[in-house]
């Protein structure tokens, strides 16, 4: 490319003086603003010599005054989910309750006794509680809470399999080897924490007699990874939680179960196939059981810990765990989302399960209802999905409102996006489907304006 290409893109000092330019000026650091001319400029010239094309002056400063906007904005953005995936983990996974909400943003505003006695005044340990309201929940002895579950099965086999360890030999069936969200790989989390891998089995088919045979001197622990992501299906084998505790007892091995997702609820009362619970995994006699905090759980990121007492001490006092240690805001939404299973009001309260348990007819009624009001779309019968890694191809009855935005499908929904309230919708068979499950009660005006906004809108 010559250079005379580049002629006519001008100057970061010609740009600052443009009156809209001036008067971000007004708003924002002098310094702010002329980094994002740079970085404009910076981009043009890429194109230019990507592709040859070029941009007016009037185009750069609608650029810069845009980026200078955006990144003012309070971010994340919410939306409506109307995609009909309950966990939708480009959308931040599960919406949180309002108890939840109310503690963390008390937590975050105020100060807070996380590592405070008030009985004693004296200082404390911001595991205390949530280690009692853990135990309470899941039968366990004690728990942590650290800040996802990632970390949590890092932080574990540092702690009793590390570099550091005398014994360093984990335990894995295969089959259980598995590539979780994000692209991380148990053998590489394996990896990091300084534990040596030892596979036993097949893909399809392991044995409770494969765990003992592969445990010697240097076994540190067994780890039962549930796959989440998928299934499989035909001729396999894998042996019971219980027949893999009663190999790891006889030769005084500890068992990690990672739930991956994790469940405190019987999933079948709700047409669906059971989810492993964290309860069973604790009475059958795991000695640390990890699990999300999100997903199942319904409350925020983070990753809890349940099990023995001297285990999950052994845990806690790990170097790994400052590094990992969940913060007060996330401490708080975490112990308010656990105390909606120790009252029992988790179907009402928390916003996952209260869709997840909404009958087929009740969507119905919520979908028929916005037709109505928008007058084009027609109801049809669909599926909803679970999503976030768990449940992996489990669905759920529902209805939705189907439109044909006669050929503007990519307009249409770019609209939606653009609303006051942004929606997101799932693109089906060149139309635009709405699942009201995944909306909650009280956005379903907000849902039926930004329809009506992305019809006008795609005229």
């Amino acid at each position: 490319m010559t250079e005379s290409a580049y002629r006519p893109l001008p100057s970061v000092d010609a740009l600052l003086r443009n009156d809209e330019v001036l008067r971000l000026i007004e708003d924002f650091p002098r310094s702010v603003v002329t980094n994002i001319v740079r970085g404009i400029l910076d981009e043009a010239r890429l194109s230019i010599s990507n592709t040859g094309g070029s941009q007016s002056f009037d185009q750069l400063t609608a650029q810069i005054v845009e980026r200078t906007r955006t990144i003012s904005r309070n971010w994340p953005n919410a939306v409506i989910n109307a995609t009909g995936v309950i966990l939708h983990t480009n959308l931040g996974r599960s919406p949180l309750s309002q108890r939840t909400t109310e503690a963390a943003t008390t937590s975050a505003s105020l100060y807070s006794d996380v590592e405070f006695e008030l009985s004693t005044g004296k200082r404390g340990n911001r595991n205390t509680h949530i280690s009692t309201l853990i135990a309470q929940v899941t039968g366990c002895e004690a728990g942590i809470a650290v800040n996802n579950n990632a970390a949590g099965v890092l932080l574990t086999l540092a702690a009793i399999a590390g570099d550091e360890q005398d014994k360093n030999e984990v335990i894995v069936s295969r089959g259980e080897s598995v590539e979780i969200g994000g692209g991380f790989r148990i053998p590489d989390v394996m990896r990091q924490s300084g534990a040596t891998l030892v596979e036993i089995g097949t893909t399809n088919r392991t044995y409770a007699s494969d765990y003992e045979s592969a445990i010697n001197s240097k076994t540190a622990a067994i780890l039962k990874v549930h796959p989440s992501n998928f299934v499989v299906d035909g001729f396999t084998h894998t042996p019971e939680l219980k027949e893999i505790v009663a190999a790891g007892k006889r030769h005084s091995v500890p068992v990690l179960n990672d739930l991956g997702s994790g469940c405190l609820l019987d999933t079948r009362q709700y047409g669906l196939k059971q989810e492993p619970q964290v309860q069973s995994s604790i009475s059958d006699g795991a000695t640390l059981t990890l699990f999300s905090g999100d997903k199942l759980i319904g409350g925020p990121q983070a990753g809890l810990i349940a099990g023995e007492q001297k285990w999950v001490d052994l845990v806690s006092k790990h170097p790994l765990a400052r590094a990992v240690r969940i913060d007060k805001v996330t401490l708080s939404a975490i112990s308010a989302t656990l105390t909606a299973y120790l009252n029992g009001t988790y179907q009402t309260e928390i916003p996952i399960w209260t869709m997840i348990s909404l009958s087929e007819s009740k969507v119905t009624a919520r979908v028929e209802k916005w037709r109505s009001k928008i007058g084009a779309g027609t109801v049809e019968r669909s599926r909803s999905t679970i999503g976030g890694g768990s449940l992996p191809g489990q669905t759920l009855p529902t209805s939705v409102l189907s439109i044909d935005p006669a050929g503007k499908i990519e307009g249409f929904v770019r609209a939606l996006r653009e609303s006051p309230v942004a929606v997101v919708a799932r693109i089906e068979n060149n139309r635009v489907i709405l699942d009201p499950r995944t909306v909650l009660p009280d956005q379903d005006d907000a849902v039926i304006e930004a329809i009506k906004f992305a019809l006008n809108k795609s005229e």
